[in-house]
């Protein structure tokens, strides 16, 4: 057994970066931890140039963002390294949760087949980010490590940043800043912008123990547990044999002696019991909080991550939600540099993710206020509660430890078009999509991994289509009515591809005809033979209609694309 050792990435001297007067970027990115990261890779995806900019030199201590959740995987599929994260890491579905030693409710986060991804995977975040990092660069994005950026002055089409490097100091423009510095978030406190919710008075002890035990992939948690008495207790299983265990502490704690070995090591030892030999990787002990900015976007700068918006840890809902963010803003972000789209379109990134981070804080909240309950009301309901479901099934279900990230259901976004058509299910327009397996060119594969890929049209048919029909799609299209000087005269009007749904193989020249082989698709989707879905590049369903009909694919895609979208919306 051995301790992780963080590698130490080339720092590159900033003269190619320095001139009078200062450079003008397209896009750049502040901060290189996950989020940071994935909007980069997802800028090169996208054929973006993008350069990031990180204080640091290497990657993150400690565990820190431990679970990664099914849809953040299917983003990571996209960008390139789920399949490297999900090898490395603990795969698992299944939550159980204990009152004393009695184990009184559980969880299963896939309860159904046919998905590519499990529910949660645990995986330290120093992994993900190597991961990232190695991609980001695979890629052709400049990461630039030890280029701290100490003030950026927003002007109406650019921000300025000044960075200060080990070779001096610097001025760079960028059209566009993403701001992904973490939650204590410098360029946030120097723009002097808001942040507000609830910071909880309680602290934890977080230990990484790297040890071997045959514990089994699952998330367990404690309340008032005879090795911890009277608080709350966490354990997760990550990969190289390192366990993640959180102990509740209490706001009297002294977090300075509590990280002392001398005070550490008893604790597991009354947990794990003598004999089980350990070694500590990582202690730390942290607060939370709950809170976001009032608006993600200001003007060219935009937020994502921690810097928008923090959670408490319970729900894992931190790099999970902020993963989303990323997802959300570059595709937009994207049609807007290449003149495929006004500015506008930027404002519903604001609007829908904060949005998003709302739902996640109230849900954060009531997880914490129940573990945590600092009123006499709340405290009285958590144990009235527990000690009901010791005996009773019903009351297993209000037990709240931490409901798990899920992703967030746009459904009041202005880029979706409202169903005219009756359907069954989930899949409603601002829905995540569902995956499911599927047969292309013969081999086996799964539907997410078709889509992500622009906006896509996904066509349910149970014959062959006509020319004519498929010319009809073909012609489906928008040109942006105010796209970026300079470059809007020239920028190729956004077209939908075609994706053919269909229950055996068609023969459609040019085409790769999806065939639904087990019929999880048309049952996930609620699908019958004509049934159209309109998809965003996000993988979200945006328009959906009983039949084909072209003009109401236009209409839809233009809204999806922001031509209907008026000033900024918090403004409004």
């Amino acid at each position: 057994m051995g301790a992780y050792v963080n590698p130490i990435y080339p720092y590159k001297g900033p003269a190619d970066l320095m001139s009078t007067p200062p450079q003008r970027k397209a896009l750049i990115v502040i901060g290189a931890g996950p989020v940071g990261l994935a909007a980069a890779i997802d800028a090169r995806l996208q054929g973006l140039d993008v350069l990031v900019l990180d204080d640091d030199k290497t990657v993150s201590v400690g565990s820190r963002a431990v679970c990664y959740a099914k849809r953040s995987l299917e983003i990571l599929d996209r960008l390139g390294i789920a399949e490297q994260a999900c090898d490395m890491g603990v795969s698992w579905n299944i939550g159980r949760t204990f009152l004393e030693e009695a184990e009184v409710y559980q969880f299963n986060l896939v309860p159904d087949a046919g998905h590519k991804r499990p529910g949660m995977i645990n995986l330290q975040q120093y992994h993900v980010e190597e991961m990232l990092i190695a991609r980001a660069l695979a890629l052709g994005a400049d990461i630039r490590w030890q280029h701290k950026v100490t003030a950026v002055t927003p002007s109406a089409d650019h921000a300025t940043l000044t960075v200060e490097t080990p070779d001096g100091t610097f001025d760079i423009e960028a059209d566009w800043l993403v701001v992904a510095d973490g939650a204590r978030s410098p360029v946030r406190r120097h723009l002097g912008l808001d942040i507000e919710g609830r910071v909880f008075q309680d602290r934890f002890l977080i230990a990484d123990v790297i040890m071997k035990a045959d514990y089994p992939a699952e998330r367990w948690f404690w309340f008032d547990p005879p090795f911890h008495p009277n608080q709350s207790v966490l354990l997760h299983k990550q990969s190289n044999n390192v366990w993640r265990i959180d102990f509740q502490l209490g706001w009297d704690a002294d977090p300075e002696e509590e990280k002392k070995p001398e005070k550490v090591i008893p604790r597991l030892q009354a947990m794990l019991g003598d004999d089980r030999p350990f070694e500590l990787e990582w202690v730390s002990i942290y607060t939370f909080q709950c809170r976001r900015m009032t608006d993600f976007r200001h003007g060219r700068v935009l937020f994502v991550g921690d810097a928008a918006h923090q959670v408490s840890p319970f729900g894992a809902r931190g790099a999970n939600s902020g993963f989303q963010d990323a997802d959300d803003l570059m595709w937009k972000l994207a049609l807007v540099i290449k003149g495929q789209a006004s500015e506008k379109l930027l404002d519903t990134y604001a609007h829908d993710r904060q949005f998003a981070a709302d739902e996640n804080i109230m849900n954060s909240t009531r997880s914490t206020d129940f573990i945590t309950p600092k009123s006499r009301t709340s405290k009285t309901f958590r144990n009235q509660v527990l000690a009901l479901a010791k005996h009773y099934p019903f009351a297993r279900k209000l037990v709240n430890s931490g409901r798990l990230s899920v992703p967030s259901f746009l459904t009041g976004s202005v880029l979706n078009t409202p169903d005219a058509d009756a359907f069954e299910g989930h899949m409603v327009p601002g829905a995540p999509m569902d995956d499911a397996p599927v047969q292309v060119a013969g081999q086996d594969a799964w539907l997410l991994d078709q889509v992500g890929k622009g906006f896509q049209i996904l066509w349910f048919v149970d014959a062959l289509p006509s020319p004519a029909q498929l010319a009809q799609l073909a012609d489906v299209g928008v040109q942006a009515e105010c796209a970026r000087p300079g470059a809007g005269a020239h920028a190729q009007p956004l077209k939908p591809t075609i994706l053919i749904v269909a229950p055996c193989l068609l023969s459609i020249p040019g085409m790769d005809v999806i065939v639904d082989t087990q019929g999880l698709v048309a049952k996930r989707y609620d699908a019958t033979p004509g049934t159209t879905y309109l998809l965003r590049p996000d993988q979200h369903v945006v328009a959906r209609w009983r039949g084909l009909n072209a003009n109401a694919v236009q209409a839809a895609l233009a809204r999806a694309t922001g031509l209907n979208v008026g000033g900024h919306m918090d403004q409004a």
